[in-house]
């Protein structure tokens, strides 16, 4: 039995059906956190629920209102400019064990299944040198290296060479599982501890490849980092035990 738990919002019992959701969570360069927390940002986007497990670190944190949330994925509606509405995961944390992450990954993609989700598009950022600039397409299963391919995108068999870890890798691995359609959209980066350079270039492919017209600027990305760069400093945190070691937790070693 599961332990992870929805809350809905806004008299949702559901996800809306659409034809994407993307999919984000803290790891290298948090390139697509960057993308994803800015799309919500610029955009207003509409809170639809909150996902919570008990392997997620203790760390409640104070939103946009001034009033603590507990950890949690939030699920966001979001109307492009374009018209089309998209659906938005996040979160400021991962589970911090491997039952946990696998667990959350399969609840959502569960839910996705239910909600005729048409693909999750799951954002990371890989560790590369300085100049290398490459964005990968990941695929999960022979039917969406298909249709990536027929969309006329280059399918990455090769990299990551070393895999996916933290639920990067288990939402797009499991994904067929469920038979949901996924794709795993990877921008190349130095490593810094928010990389908006790469998120731009990120933004940049899933217009042209996506024709998804995010209509975002590098400005829009810059401020998102800023708050996020905030946030993982943690300059302020009440009550935080000694021997709670969040450098553990949180570490490029672990998140990908």
């Amino acid at each position: 039995m599961s332990r992870s738990r929805i809350k809905w919002y806004h008299d949702n019992e559901g996800l809306p059906s659409c034809d994407l959701l993307l999919h984000a969570v803290p790891g290298v360069g948090n390139v697509g956190k960057l993308v994803v927390d800015s799309v919500v940002n610029k955009y207003e986007g509409k809170l639809i629920a909150r996902i919570f497990h008990p392997d997620l670190p203790p760390h409640a944190t104070l939103d946009s209102d001034g009033l603590l949330v507990p950890p949690c994925f939030d699920i966001h509606a979001v109307t492009l400019p374009s018209d089309q509405i998209i659906l938005t995961l996040s979160s400021n944390f991962q589970p911090i064990s491997p039952a946990g992450q696998f667990e959350v990954s399969s609840f959502l993609l569960q839910t996705c299944k239910d909600a005729e989700i048409g693909r999750v598009l799951i954002l990371a950022g890989l560790s590369s040198e300085p100049g290398c600039e490459s964005v990968h397409v990941v695929c999960p299963s022979i039917e969406d290296a298909k249709e990536m391919e027929g969309m006329g995108l280059k399918v990455s068999r090769e990299h990551p060479a070393s895999g996916i870890i933290g639920m990067t890798g288990m939402v797009s691995s499991l994904a067929p599982t469920f038979d949901q359609a996924a794709t795993c959209v990877i921008a190349e980066t130095v490593g810094t501890s928010v990389d908006t350079v790469a998120a731009d270039r990120m933004v940049k492919f899933l217009n042209e490849s996506f024709d998804m017209n995010l209509g975002l600027e590098l400005d829009n990305t810059q401020e998102t980092a800023e708050k996020l760069r905030a946030f993982f400093d943690l300059d302020e945190i009440a009550e935080l035990p000694i021997e709670f070691e969040m450098g553990e937790a949180d570490s490029q070693a672990f998140y990908a």
